[in-house]
């Protein structure tokens, strides 16, 4: 029988890398993009999800998980804590605004928090996307598209500084970076950078913006 979404995640090895690593089991964490809760349910206590999807919703919540219906894109939304890490798989690459993402999100971390993206980049080898594994990237519903080394610099523009950007299919970092030249999914972990600060006119543009988008 084929693994449901929670059997493939809990047998991830990706993930049960990124899981010790990281030791998300005993951090608080705010998955966005949640779904029903197949990575949430690995973090520690207190950990919450946030969806825009009423069955999700539902499903996480009968299984015990803190789960939120929200838009994280809406510039109103709010939480009353912060996380030691906010964790997004496979959303980067669907939002209208992930700039946006990236400024808003660090009002909930802690000062000292981690931010951990996962997405799928297009190949540097590019006969590579005619094999099915490589064209995750060009899924219909994705608007916003990466190399590993666009995916890098978006998110330093945001203000975050990069600690690792790999596959982590091995924990150890040398071994695992071999393959950064063909993994069709990165994970960008970063801190926010507290000497990061924008231009006025960039600011500017980024008021108005939101401005338009209420």
């Amino acid at each position: 029988m084929e693994d449901g979404p929670a059997e493939s995640v809990a047998r991830s090895r990706t993930f049960t890398n990124l899981r010790k690593v990281f030791k998300l089991k005993d951090k608080t964490v705010l998955d966005v993009g949640c779904s029903e809760g197949y990575y949430l349910q690995h973090f520690g206590r207190g950990s919450v999800g946030i969806t825009l999807i009423d069955e999700h919703v539902e499903a996480g919540r009968r299984r015990g998980l803190t789960i939120v219906k929200a838009n994280i894109e809406n510039r109103e939304f709010t939480l009353p804590q912060t996380f030691d890490v906010v964790w997004a798989n496979n959303l980067f690459e669907h939002m209208n605004a992930p700039h946006l993402f990236l400024v808003k999100v660090r009002e909930f971390l802690d000062a000292d928090g981690t931010l951990i993206l996962g997405v799928p980049v297009l190949p540097r080898l590019p006969f590579l996307t005619r094999l099915r594994k490589f064209r995750g990237a060009y899924a219909v519903s994705h608007v916003n598209f990466f190399t590993r080394r666009t995916l890098i610099e978006t998110i330093c523009r945001g203000g975050w500084t990069v600690q690792q950007a790999r596959p982590f299919y091995f924990k150890n970092i040398l071994l695992d970076s071999l393959l950064n030249i063909i993994a069709p999914h990165i994970y960008v972990v970063a801190r926010a950078d507290t000497a990061f600060t924008y231009a006025e006119k960039r600011m500017k543009s980024l008021r108005e913006y939101g401005d338009t988008n209420q």
